[in-house]
């Protein structure tokens, strides 16, 4: 099963952050179609920062987010400009990125990619650089993709289950789908399980 195994909250070890993650700035969308619980989304181009890790799931997904985390809560170069003095000296200054949801994960060959959109505000100009190297700033192209969205616990059975769901929306309905399911996230690991908000994506052809 290929899919996302953690939140902020749990990545971080910080639940604090749990109210931080609800009220975040959502990836926006278009929905194209509705058929029995399932919607063909058209996502418009985005920035993430994002992070290739290797398997398995459970694993890529603590370490990806942490090393996401820790770009977007100051390990990156920032844009802080210094009044001139004598001497003169100059140095970055971490800037904190305001969380966004939902947090991404699917499998590729050279592992899994964990992705982070970044806020609207920003450009790949001016996104701060990171530090680590294995962070990589990229524009998304967007796309259409069939999504279920559905509520309880974070189990192996109900993802199957909705995956099931999912790929026979899909196939009911005439659409053709390509690349491995995308798992997201939008709460954190204290919210109660009925009240949970989980996604599956599917890109269409």
């Amino acid at each position: 099963m290929k899919r996302l195994l953690v939140t902020a909250a749990a990545a971080l070890g910080l639940g604090s952050i749990g109210s931080v993650a609800n009220a975040a700035e959502e990836l926006q969308y278009t929905v194209i179609q509705q058929r029995e619980g399932i919607e063909v989304r058209s996502y418009a181009p985005y920035l993430v920062a994002e992070v290739v890790v290797p398997g398995p799931a459970d694993a890529a997904g603590n370490q990806g987010f942490r090393i996401l985390a820790a770009y977007i809560f100051g390990k990156n170069k920032g844009e802080r400009r210094i009044q001139m003095t004598a001497p003169v000296t100059q140095s970055p200054e971490p800037r904190t990125i305001a969380m966004t949801a939902p947090v991404t994960q699917a499998a590729t060959e050279a592992g899994y990619v964990i992705r982070f959109k970044m806020p609207a505000e920003f450009t790949l100009d001016t996104l701060p650089e990171p530090l680590d190297p294995q962070v990589r700033l990229k524009e998304v192209p967007g796309g259409r993709f069939a999504v279920i969205r559905y509520s309880g616990a974070w189990s192996e059975a109900n993802y199957s289950e909705h995956l099931a769901r999912l790929r026979q929306g899909v196939e009911a309905a005439g659409i053709r789908t390509r690349g491995e399911p995308i798992y997201s996230r939008y709460d954190a690991p204290f919210v109660p399980w009925f009240m949970r908000r989980n996604e599956i994506w599917l890109q269409v052809e």
